[in-house]
C-alpha cells in the first residue's frame, strides 16, 4: 500500500480542500493529531471496558490461588484485550512493604477456579455491550503468573503520612492478552491486611 502525502505541517482554513494527501514526518511517518480526548474513538465505539476490584492483602505473583485483582480471563476466540491504564487507592494500609505490579500468563483454557465476582465491570460507553473478556475480583488460574512489571509501591506508614495517594499509572496498551491468557493486579510479597480499590481499562479488539 502507498501513502501519498506532504513531509511537515499544513496550514489550511475552514472549506479548504486539501490536494496533498496526508502529512507525513521526515522518516515517512504518517503523522495525526487529536481532535477529541486520547480514548474517545475506541470508547465511543464500545470497545473500552472498566473494572473495578475491592481486594484484601494481594497476593505474591508467585502464587495462583487468589490472584487479583481484577484477574482478567481472555476465555474469547474473537478478541484480544490490550491493558491501557490501571489505578487504584489505599484504604487499610499494609504491614508488608511491597510492590504492586502486572502478572499474568496463557494456557487458561477454562475459567479460573475459586473465583469472587468482579465488583464492577462496564462498558466506557455508558450503557453499552458487556465485554468478551470475563473480569474476576479474585480466582485460581490453572498456573502463577509467570511475570511481574510494578507500576507502583506499598509500604507500612500509616495512612495519615502514606505519600502513595491516588494512583492512576497509563501503560498505553503495552501488554497484550490473546485467547486464552490472564492478566492480573499481584504483589512482590503477598500485602497483608492491604486493602485497596483497583480500577483497570483495557480495549477489546476483534481478531
Amino acid at each position: 500500500m502507498t501513502v501519498a502525502g506532504q513531509v511537515g505541517p499544513q496550514t489550511y482554513q475552514d472549506n479548504v480542500q486539501p490536494n496533498v494527501g496526508h502529512r507525513l514526518g521526515n522518516h515517512g511517518e504518517l503523522v495525526t493529531g487529536n481532535l477529541h480526548g486520547r480514548y474517545y474513538e475506541q470508547a465511543n465505539r464500545g470497545h473500552l471496558f472498566t473494572a473495578h476490584a475491592i481486594v484484601t492483602a494481594p497476593v505474591i505473583y508467585t502464587t495462583a490461588a487468589g490472584t487479583g485483582g481484577p484477574l482478567l480471563w481472555n476465555g474469547s476466540t474473537t478478541h484480544k484485550a490490550v491493558i491501557l491504564a490501571v489505578g487504584f487507592g489505599v484504604s487499610v494500609v499494609t504491614t508488608v512493604a511491597a510492590s504492586l505490579g502486572f502478572t499474568g500468563n496463557t494456557g487458561q483454557t477454562a475459567a479460573p477456579t475459586s473465583t469472587t465476582a468482579i465488583d464492577s465491570v462496564k462498558n466506557c460507553y455508558l450503557g453499552g455491550a458487556a465485554p468478551a473478556c470475563t473480569a474476576y475480583r479474585v480466582g485460581t488460574p490453572s498456573s502463577a503468573g509467570n511475570f511481574f512489571h510494578p507500576f507502583a509501591h506499598l509500604h507500612t506508614g500509616a495512612l495519615t503520612v502514606d505519600t502513595t495517594g491516588m494512583q492512576w499509572i497509563d501503560v498505553g496498551g503495552m501488554f497484550v492478552v490473546p485467547s486464552y491468557g490472564w492478566i492480573s493486579i499481584a504483589a512482590s510479597a503477598t500485602a497483608s491486611t492491604t486493602v485497596a480499590n483497583f480500577g483497570l481499562i483495557w480495549e477489546e479488539i476483534p481478531l
